[in-house]
């Protein structure tokens, strides 16, 4: 895993990544991406330095435990929502998001009631997505 550096901004992407990130989803895919979200065919997920996100979703503390997790799980959604990585791979995104939580030590139960609100909601978050 490399390091996970970001900043504050105060425009529609809340946080901009300042360093690259790079992780092992366990995701195949056929692979692509754009300038900041790239995930190779055997699943490594690489952000590019001045990737921005919006932090965490819906009525939410922005935490550090949650913040890795949250930028992981947008650009992977990002993919979906682009065509780059099937839909089919949401149960593998929303599990991925739920063990970067407990690795980020977020307490369990919180992430456990996280992860069960993004199982609940991302099916309508992807829907916008691909509309847009």
């Amino acid at each position: 895993m490399t390091a996970f550096a970001f900043e504050v901004l105060k425009a529609q992407w809340r946080y901009r990544l300042t360093l690259q990130y790079a992780i092992e989803t366990g995701i195949s895919s056929r692979g692509g991406g754009n300038r900041y979200v790239h995930l190779s065919p055997d699943g490594l997920l690489v952000l590019s330095d001045g990737y921005a996100w919006d932090g965490p979703s819906g009525p939410t503390l922005d935490t550090p435990d949650f913040m890795r997790a949250s930028a992981v799980h947008d650009a992977l959604y990002q993919l979906m929502g682009s065509g780059k990585l099937p839909i089919e791979c949401r149960e593998k995104v929303d599990q991925l998001f739920h063990e970067i939580l407990i690795e980020d030590k977020m307490p369990r139960f919180r992430a456990w009631y996280v992860h069960w609100a993004v199982k609940l909601f991302g099916s309508i978050v992807l829907r916008w997505k691909l509309r847009a």
